[in-house]
């Protein structure tokens, strides 16, 4: 093997090991959280599963005979087939065609989580970009938890975010590679992605501070509505004391 050769070779491990730390590197603490919260339920599952082993092993010893070496053995064997059977789960990964049907409350997480398995395959210029969106998801994910599902608000918010994100990202890893540095119709599309990406990160950013907003504004009518509940109270008290 020439030394070009053993260069080619070792300059493409290293590409997919970058690749491969890209897909693993969250964006958001959103999908960190899905992921952690699938991880507890798969625990927990195996635990449940192990205690009733236990019992029924416990239950058989006592009433029926004891378990003796073999039995133990049995037992073992037993507990390590129902970790392996609930522990082999994997995190169901999401779909483009998913995003828009996903609850509203899981619906940053999940695009997150998409927008993570697709990184790797996009442009430098993108994947910052990429980053920048998950943060913007961060702040939307807090207002979605409490956000009515069936209101204009939610729509405008699923279709950004469940359907003209993924596709804009889908679209662009759709063209064949050697074409996505030729122009077409003035732009090439790297730079179509980057422009498009920049707006819907603009978009997603401010339609979490426009829903933060108003909930601003229900606190701020609120203290002023206990300003004057309790301030008119204490004029009142005044006035009676006098």
């Amino acid at each position: 093997m020439s030394m070009s050769e053993v260069d080619k070779v070792r300059i493409s491990a290293a590409s997919a090991i970058e690749r491969s730390r890209e897909r693993r590197r969250p964006i958001g603490t959103k999908s960190v959280a899905l992921r952690r919260q699938h991880l507890y339920k798969k625990l927990g599952r195996m635990l449940i599963a192990s205690g009733v082993v236990l019992l029924g092993a416990a239950v058989f010893g006592a009433l029926i005979q004891p378990l003796g070496f073999t039995g133990l053995l049995a037992l073992f064997i037993l507990l390590i087939g129902v970790a392996v059977l609930f522990g082999r789960s994997p995190f169901p990964e999401p779909r483009q065609a998913d995003l828009p049907r996903t609850d509203l409350k899981q619906l940053a997480g999940r695009t997150e989580i998409w927008l993570e398995a697709q990184r790797p395959a996009l442009p430098a210029p993108a994947r910052q970009l990429v980053d920048g969106i998950g943060v913007q998801l961060d702040l939307l994910a807090p207002q979605l938890q409490t956000l009515d599902a069936s209101s204009p608000a939610a729509a405008n918010i699923r279709k950004l975010v469940g359907e003209d994100l993924p596709e804009l990202v889908a679209g662009y890893q759709r063209i064949p590679a050697g074409l996505r540095q030729e122009a077409h119709a003035g732009r090439t599309p790297d730079e179509t992605l980057v422009g498009g990406l920049k707006t819907l990160e603009s978009e997603i950013g401010h339609a979490a501070r426009s829903l933060a907003a108003g909930e601003l504004d229900k606190l701020a009518t609120r203290e002023r509505y206990l300003q004057l509940k309790y301030q008119g109270l204490e004029g009142e008290d005044a006035a009676g004391q006098a």
